[in-house]
């Protein structure tokens, strides 16, 4: 990463970059196109990496049947009031700083550069474990289809490896691509939950269509503090709308507003949705439904109300939705490291950009290098013909789902602290105080069940209380954290200049720019 020849004023000083400008310094691309993406596209990019499909038949049916949750439609409402009140100073902070590295740019400019950096491994950790877990789930799901309507019998890996290539090819072309593919995908995966919702209540089991599952007391038992730990991971994604920040038109309006509607979309949808199954099944029929049924839940039900061939259709666009989301966290992923590298938390190359495209090429191939060889490690483990040949995909996607889930957990907590302290040292306390109240108040509620998920992750990967997997899994967030941590703390030593850059992203190159006499930049 260039050093230059100036060390960047301190955090605090505002800089900003042109629309439309790509940033350059020492002739390398250090900031990604703007005016790339708008309201639409960028709210399709978010709310695909919720797959609406994989959390209705494979997160709903956890919670309803193995935790013996009935109200899993009130979960939904809770999680989204609390997500809505984080989204209040998270949407505002999009206003004031523009970088792909998201979470990682919020912290670092409210905590410091060494929090920044603790956060930036986390993020990286967090949202690639989604992305592998995503990949297991899609191999296993399209080798099921293979063999059921071409007979032909394919290892889960091949097509998850597939997967990994074609997704990276995508990744390193033009966001503009990515949207429209996952605008298309999303939009079917969406109307074919929509077409089963209205099925379900219009035909409704033995107990009618019944309003049990938004009873506060259905939100009871010892499995509802697991079920928010799990539940939460179907938000994951509202919150990438920050990340494409520096791609968007009108940031300041566009990142907040996708925020907001991404939160009320995921909570809305997924209570109907989940709301449906119950009526589908009777309320004190789906616990031991979704036991007996598990993923199969929603496809039997929607077998029995509009035939099999609408639920083969389902089972084809359970496939492409996955690929969506997968799509969609690549892209994420891609921007996070491309920011890092950016910033000097990675190699440098990792932070240039495709010349021809802008897109985070090195980004996008670091990502696609990572989850090849989890996805090859996972697939070695397959003890075929003699032991069980799902299990090494079951493992991948439990542990790394879940992995993820108190990752982004942890991330919001911080995030939630680095905005109040922003504005707070900024002098606007008074100004936003609603705002850093609602933010106080996520992060606390936030923080607890970040404290159940840890305490409860046996349950959440069923591994039982006496497995080292509780503490071992959970402990990959810790040590990214602490790996961070100590890189920001060498960093901030060796290096202060680097340190000094984090969180700024582009801004910091167009200052330096600016001091060197540069004629390229605006600071």
């Amino acid at each position: 990463m260039p050093t230059g020849r100036t060390t960047p004023p301190g955090r605090t000083t505002p800089g900003s970059t042109a629309p439309g400008e790509i940033s350059t310094f020492k002739g390398q691309e250090r900031s990604l196109r703007a005016d790339r993406i708008g309201l639409a596209g960028l709210l399709m990019s978010v709310v695909a990496a919720s797959a609406p499909l994989m959390v209705t038949t494979g997160g709903m049916p956890v919670t309803f049947g193995v935790l013996g949750v009935v109200g899993s439609p009130l979960l939904y409402v809770t999680l989204g009031l609390i997500l809505l009140l984080f989204s209040f100073g998270y949407a505002e902070m999009s206003r004031h700083v523009h970088n792909a590295g998201a979470f990682t740019a919020y912290i670092a400019r409210g905590l410091g550069g060494t929090a920044g950096a603790g956060s930036s491994i986390v993020a990286l950790v967090s949202y690639s474990a989604m992305q592998c877990c995503i990949y297991g789930l899609f191999g296993f799901e399209l080798s099921n289809l293979l063999q059921r309507h071409l007979d032909l019998t394919v290892a889960w890996w091949i097509p998850a490896l597939i997967a990994v290539v074609v997704v990276g090819v995508l990744g390193w072309l033009k966001i503009d691509l990515n949207v429209k593919v996952l605008g298309v995908l999303l939009l079917i995966e969406v109307v074919m939950v929509l077409v089963f919702d209205v099925a379900g209540l219009g035909s409704p089991g033995p107990e009618g269509v019944s309003l049990r599952a938004f009873h506060p007391d259905t939100l009871s038992g010892p499995g509802l503090g697991t079920a928010f730990c799990g539940t939460i991971a179907s938000f994951v994604g509202f919150e990438q709308a920050a990340v494409y920040s520096e791609e968007t038109s009108r940031p300041q309006v566009v990142v907040a507003r996708v925020t907001y509607l991404a939160v009320g979309f995921i909570a809305v949808f997924f209570a109907i949705s989940a709301w449906a199954l119950t009526v589908a099944a009777g309320p004190s029929k789906i616990h031991e439904l979704s036991l007996s049924e598990g993923p199969n839940l929603l496809f039997g039900l929607t077998e029995d109300r509009l035939g099999s061939g609408f639920t083969d259709v389902m089972h084809l666009f359970y496939v492409t939705g996955m690929f969506a989301a997968m799509l969609s966290f690549h892209n994420v992923v891609a921007r996070y490291a491309f920011a890092m590298g950016r910033e000097g938390l990675l190699p440098a190359a990792v932070g240039r950009t495709s010349r021809t495209s802008g897109a985070p090429a090195h980004g996008s191939l670091l990502q696609s290098t990572v989850a090849l060889l989890v996805v090859i490690v996972f697939a070695v483990t397959d003890d075929k013909p003699t032991g069980d040949p799902t299990a090494p995909v079951l493992r991948l996607s439990n542990w790394l789902g879940n992995v993820c889930a108190l990752g982004v957990t942890v991330l919001m907590i911080a995030a939630s602290a680095g905005v109040i302290v922003f504005f707070v040292r900024r002098g606007a306390a008074r100004a936003q105080a609603w705002r850093l109240v609602a933010s106080g108040v996520a992060g606390v509620a936030l923080t607890v069940i970040a404290v159940i998920t840890v305490r409860d992750f046996d349950a959440l990967v069923g591994s039982g209380p006496d497995s080292p997997l509780r503490w071992l899994l959970p402990g990959i967030v810790l040590v990214a954290l602490v790996a961070g941590l100590v890189l920001g703390a060498v960093l901030k030593s060796v290096r202060p200049e680097v340190h000094a850059r984090i969180g700024l992203g582009n801004e910091a190159f167009q200052l330096e720019k600016a001091a060197a006499g540069e004629t390229g930049g605006r600071a």
